[in-house]
C-alpha cells in the first residue's frame, strides 16, 4: 500500500491539466472530495432511517395507504443506491491509496481531470465508458 501521505491545499484548490497528473495535492483533493461524498450519503441514510419509521408509524394510521407504500419503495431504492454508491467509493478512497486512482481500468491511461471531477468514483476513461457501451447496447439488442 502506498504511503498515505496528507498533504495541504490551497483555498480553492482545483486539479489543473497543467502539473503532473495524481500528484499529492490531486489524490488530496479527490481523496477529500470522496470523503465528504461518502459522509453525505451516509448522513442522508440516517435521515432515510429516521424517516422511514416515521412513515412506518403513519402507515398504520394514515388512510392513503397505497401512497404512503410508494414512497417507502421509493426511499428504499433510493438507500439501495446510495449503499452501492458508498461501497464505490470506498473503493475509489483504496484506489487512492494503493497509487491507482485516475487511471483507467482497461488502458492504463490516465481518466481526463474532467471526468474525474465530475464522476470520482469513474474507473474507466470515457473512450473506453463509451466502447463498454457500445458493446453492451450491442449485446442487448440481439
Amino acid at each position: 500500500m502506498m504511503n498515505q501521505k496528507i498533504c495541504e491545499l490551497p483555498d480553492g484548490y482545483e486539479p489543473s491539466e497543467n502539473e503532473e497528473f495524481m500528484n499529492d495535492r490531486q489524490r488530496e483533493y479527490f481523496r477529500r472530495k470522496l470523503e465528504s461524498w461518502k459522509q453525505e450519503l451516509i448522513d442522508g441514510a440516517s435521515e432515510l432511517r429516521e424517516s422511514l419509521a416515521e412513515d412506518s408509524e403513519t402507515l398504520i394510521e394514515d388512510g392513503d395507504r397505497a401512497s404512503t407504500e410508494t414512497n417507502l419503495a421509493y426511499e428504499l431504492r433510493s438507500k439501495d443506491r446510495a449503499r452501492k454508491l458508498v461501497k464505490k467509493i470506498d473503493q475509489a478512497l483504496d484506489r487512492i491509496s494503493n497509487g491507482t486512482y485516475g487511471y483507467c481500468e482497461e488502458t492504463g491511461e490516465p481518466i481526463s481531470l474532467g471526468r474525474l471531477k465530475a464522476r470520482p468514483v469513474a474507473t474507466l476513461s470515457i473512450q473506453a465508458q463509451e466502447r463498454h457501451e457500445r458493446k453492451e447496447k450491442e449485446f442487448n439488442c440481439d
